[in-house]
């Protein structure tokens, strides 16, 4: 798979630019704020539908305009597909496949497949769980692109279901206060009796589409593992062994995005894995997730949140027999980091057809010999995009095209 050509109107910095591109490597250089990420962050933008820097659509359009339009040209085998993009703030996106409409524009979602490295990235080993999940399900989606009406599915439910609880706390702070205590008949006047009723419908519809998600993501664990371990093994070959393992609200004492004791990874409390969930008791994770969620109901109204779903589990990462986040060197955390991104092109890699590889100014933020091993490891993909500053940041391994980059201006200098 390769992208033969790109044009942008009104994205970002550009009114327009149009690009035509090939296989191998092609790098962008040129000064930090001129531009470059801008093409690269579109690419990234057709293949995800979000962008790798920020997390609303409105920064996407230049300003003054209404809205922004992406066109690439995606070549896989000897197919061609034209996919177009027209990102609209605050409205419905719209979409276009070989210049036809189509209904939704996660449509075409999956017809261009990235892998992309950036500085962002650090944020996997040292940011909060919010960056793994996404990570996660950023990958089932460009695995299996169905994954993203999923994904759609839970956060619409994950919304409306918040809604109600926040509708139940406040009604229950609300009789608290009239009557300085506090009890089902006191709640019940003040209007939140339909809210109970009403949150066991949603109940089940969040647990419908979290187990889908949930099993999808401990199946993609268990794939990753291995492709993880020898990714950092060969970055950092000093250090000791990678590990993962996913911790989840079914399996820890309440919420797993607040953590778990220090030094919890895998195989210890709040772990979970595929084999856990086909010997536990026999229940589906559709079951289990609907018991917590009554196990945490009075929680939840007080709190008037949603404690229980993949909305708040963790990809744990682990070196040895420690915890990555809080034990982790700068420098292997960025190894860890980009093992997590090399396993998901060998994934994708190993489905079909080598995905696009995107290297946003990576190269600048490591050490010569992690610099040289990740070289040696993505020069064979079919193609490679890298942004840098200068020259010197791009490494003599992925030698290629090469654009200029300078004050919105793209120009291709070989």
């Amino acid at each position: 798979m390769h992208v033969a050509h790109l044009s942008l109107t009104d994205f970002r910095s550009y009114a327009s630019v149009e690009l035509g591109l090939e296989p191998g490597v092609t790098a962008f250089v040129g000064p930090n704020g001129h531009g470059k990420t801008n093409l690269v962050e579109a690419l990234g933008y057709v293949a995800t539908h979000s962008s790798h820097r920020v997390a609303s659509d409105a920064p996407l359009v230049r300003r003054g305009a209404a809205r922004a339009i992406i066109r690439c040209a995606v070549h896989r085998d000897d197919r061609r597909a034209l996919i177009e993009l027209e990102i609209n703030p605050g409205r419905a996106n719209r979409a276009r496949l070989n210049r036809s409409p189509v209904s939704r524009a996660r449509d075409v979602v999956g017809l261009l497949r990235t892998v992309l490295f950036a500085p962002e990235d650090l944020a996997l080993s040292k940011g909060d769980p919010s960056e793994r999940r996404r990570f996660l399900d950023d990958l089932l989606v460009a695995r299996t692109p169905r994954f993203a009406g999923v994904r759609a599915d839970y956060d619409r439910v994950l919304k409306q279901r918040g809604a109600l609880l926040r509708t139940a706390a406040q009604a229950r702070r609300g009789s608290r206060s009239a009557r300085r205590k506090e009890s089902d008949s006191a709640f019940a006047s003040a209007g939140a009796g339909d809210v109970l009723s009403t949150l066991e419908v949603w109940d089940a519809h969040l647990a419908r589409h979290g187990a889908e998600l949930l099993r999808a993501r401990l199946e993609l664990v268990e794939a990753l593992r291995p492709l993880v371990a020898g990714a950092y093994a060969a970055l950092a070959p000093t250090s000791v062994p990678a590990t993962l393992a996913y911790r989840s609200t079914l399996s820890t004492g309440g919420d797993a995005d607040e953590g778990g004791p220090e030094g919890e990874i895998a195989g210890e409390r709040g772990s979970f894995d595929t084999q856990t969930l086909s010997t536990d008791l026999g229940k589906t994770l559709e079951e289990r997730l609907r018991e917590r969620l009554l196990e945490v109901r009075q929680s939840e109204l007080e709190r008037g949140v949603t404690l229980v779903g993949p909305h708040r589990d963790d990809l744990v990462l682990g070196l040895g027999d420690l915890p990555a986040r809080g034990y982790a060197s700068h420098g292997e955390s960025w190894s860890f980091a980009l093992a997590l991104r090399l396993a998901a092109y060998d994934l994708l890699r190993a489905d079909g057809g080598d995905p696009v590889l995107i290297l946003d100014d990576v190269f600048a933020e490591l050490d010569s010999q992690r610099r040289r091993r990740l070289a040696e490891m993505v020069a064979p993909a079919e193609q490679v995009l890298i942004t840098a500053a200068v020259p010197d940041d791009v490494p003599p391994e992925l030698t290629g095209a090469r654009f200029d980059v300078a004050e919105g201006s793209v120009t291709r200098v070989r």
